[in-house]
């Protein structure tokens, strides 16, 4: 089998995760989905994308969930609730790991930079995708 088939399988798996990050993890859904066994699925997923499937799929739930906490006024139950996990215990201590501060904590600190409630603060906007997203010259 060529490096490239096997890229093309291992990505399967990838967007498999991606597309169920709301569902209960399922090592052996994701490796099915691959056309590999999970434990060879495992393996060559942490080889080429230098995480575990499950580490993929805690970093994607986070970053969505930044997004939700600053772009959204939701709780952070609610916001727990929409990015796949059950216990708020889990996901605060999770969160916590990945961004090294609380969800409540990030929310506040990243309102507290903008001028407008419940938006994304334009300083931690890069100015070159300002200037795109506003059709401006970046001259």
């Amino acid at each position: 089998m060529t490096a490239n088939h096997h890229f093309k399988r291992l990505s399967a798996g990838r967007d498999y995760i991606a597309d169920n990050y709301l569902d209960p993890f399922s090592l052996s859904g994701a490796a099915k989905s691959s056309h590999m066994s999970p434990y060879h699925f495992l393996r060559v997923f942490k080889k080429i994308y230098g995480e575990t499937p499950n580490e993929f799929l805690i970093r994607l739930r986070i970053e969505k969930a930044k997004k939700m906490l600053i772009t959204d006024n939701l709780s952070v139950s609610e916001v727990c609730e929409r990015v796949g996990y059950i216990s708020l215990g889990s996901f605060s201590s999770l969160f916590l790991k990945q961004v090294g501060m609380p969800p409540t904590l990030y929310r506040r600190t990243l309102w507290a930079l903008s001028t407008e409630s419940f938006r994304f603060p334009s300083q931690v906007i890069p100015s070159c995708y300002a200037y795109h997203f506003l059709g401006k010259s970046a001259n």
